[in-house]
């Protein structure tokens, strides 16, 4: 089964996710939560929401025989005082590490930041969280028959 180009998608993230970006985390020299995958709540990690979708394919893509994913990393914080600065946090380092790895590994041949998007509570002290998405596109060289 991990035969899938999106399930080594999804892994790689993760795996960029939990090495890099937490690693980026700890040397910024003030607590903001790692990174986590699994069943957590509480305020010491986060966990993160990667998923995956088919893009569209421009013609240059196909003459060059590349498929498109895009990927999703959606964060939710709850609202607390900090937890806006800890969306931007994210953010930078996320790109960080994207930069210092675009091949997430060699499994793709690039993986960009395409967007990035805060979203605040509606209503402060609610009980909603604050969320964090980015969004990645990520081309892959198709196998050829």
């Amino acid at each position: 089964m991990e035969n899938f180009i999106e399930l080594q998608i999804i892994d790689a993230v993760r795996g960029l996710l939990l090495g890099k970006v937490n690693e980026l985390l700890g040397d910024l020299g003030f607590f903001i939560p790692l990174i986590e995958f699994g069943n957590y709540n509480g305020t010491d990690v986060v966990v993160p929401m990667v998923s995956l979708s088919t893009c569209e394919r421009s013609e240059k893509d196909r003459l060059i025989l590349l498929d498109a994913y895009s990927v999703s990393i959606t964060f939710s914080l709850p609202d607390t005082e900090e937890n806006e600065f800890n969306c931007y946090a994210y953010s930078a380092v996320v790109g960080k590490a994207l930069e210092l790895n675009p091949t997430l590994g060699g499994i793709v041949e690039r993986a960009v930041i395409t967007g990035k998007k805060y979203i605040e509570p509606k209503k402060q002290g609610c009980g909603q969280e604050w969320q964090l998405n980015i969004t990645l596109r990520v081309t892959v060289e198709t196998i050829r028959n």
